[in-house]
């Protein structure tokens, strides 16, 4: 029987009230850490077994202990200081990581949250990480004389996590490289990076992942072939499903994974429109090249619509699979 259309999730959940509280509560110095990281666990497990129970395939460990994608991997590596408050999007601000010496991870940042994660569930769980061009594009550099330099220490020091990850078991990594679709000419640098984190990957049998989403991907594609993973991630759904059209005259080479829910938006889909959304990419790729996830992270939803979302997620793909004769697996 045939396999594939797996589904997912980008990384991050939202965060409950109560968790949001707790983490202004911490910050102000009125919690201990202690106090915070029992209820980050505890979302952590509420979040592994709600996937669990409308069936993801990969699953997530929702990043219930992060804020900022970038920020919280600088704040953890060494040579960082924590900058200023930056608008991002929306009203989404972030504190700005400034480099004022040579950057390098001294310890595990992620690896314990996986293990837990893991320990969760009989799923796959991805281990999730910033790529080293994005740490760097999103911080200011007052150290380094060049930012190739910046940003291949910072591969260095991502692709040390990343094998801890892959020495405890995780299959299945993901390097996030959001800010390459928005600067296309540094396609080439961000590819060099990434190929200093993934080699020892490849070499270990773990399926690569990076994730692309909201920038010009008119001028970053065919050219994002070139990136070594097996798999790119890419945002559809809020696009319209335009960028599936590229790859009727320059074909997709890659693993997709296909984002067919629209994260920036509070109005839940229906069924029968992301179901539609699958089947344009099947036009194009076999269902097993296509995992099938929202758009982006749902941390900027609540948490009720993150849930009905991915309830309508799993339906519609459920639907796709029984019309094909497809037997819901666990990707290998």
């Amino acid at each position: 029987m045939a396999e594939g259309l797996w589904t997912t999730q980008v990384g991050s959940l939202p965060k409950s009230e109560e968790l949001l509280r707790a983490r202004s509560a911490w910050a102000r110095g009125e919690i201990s850490r202690d106090e915070l990281k029992t209820l980050e666990l505890q979302a952590t497990r509420d979040w592994i077994l709600f996937q669990e129970e409308i069936g993801i395939d990969l699953v997530v460990d929702g990043e219930q202990y992060r804020g900022d994608m970038v920020a919280y991997f600088a704040e953890e590596f060494s040579g960082f200081v924590r900058g200023g408050l930056i608008r991002s999007y929306g009203n989404r601000y972030y504190r700005k990581p400034i480099a004022v010496g040579p950057v390098g991870r001294d310890r595990p940042v992620t690896l314990e949250w996986w293990k837990y994660a893991q320990s969760l569930t009989s799923r796959p769980v991805k281990g999730m990480l910033t790529g080293p061009y994005t740490i760097a594009d999103w911080s200011f550099n007052e150290y380094y004389d060049t930012k190739e330099a910046f940003v291949m220490d910072l591969a260095r020091a991502v692709r040390e996590e990343a094998v801890d990850l892959a020495k405890a078991g995780a299959r299945f990594i993901q390097i996030d490289e959001p800010a390459v679709s928005t600067r296309p000419e540094e396609l080439p640098l961000a590819a060099r990076a990434l190929a200093v984190v993934t080699e020892p990957l490849h070499e270990m049998g773990v399926h690569t992942i990076t994730h692309i989403c909201y920038g010009e991907f008119h001028r970053a594609y065919p050219a994002m072939l070139e990136l070594p993973v097996t798999q790119i991630d890419l945002e559809m759904a809020n696009s319209g499903y335009d960028l599936l059209e590229l790859f009727r005259e320059h074909p997709f080479t890659k693993v997709l994974g296909l984002g067919v829910i629209d994260v920036h938006s509070r109005r839940v889909e229906s069924p029968e429109e992301v179901e539609a959304g699958v089947r344009r990419a099947l036009e194009l790729l076999p269902p097993d090249r296509i995992y099938v996830d929202p758009d982006c992270g749902l941390k900027t939803r609540t948490p009720e619509e993150a849930r009905a979302k991915l309830r309508v997620l799993v339906e519609a793909v459920d639907r796709v699979r029984r019309d094909l004769g497809i037997k819901p697996s666990p990707p290998r």
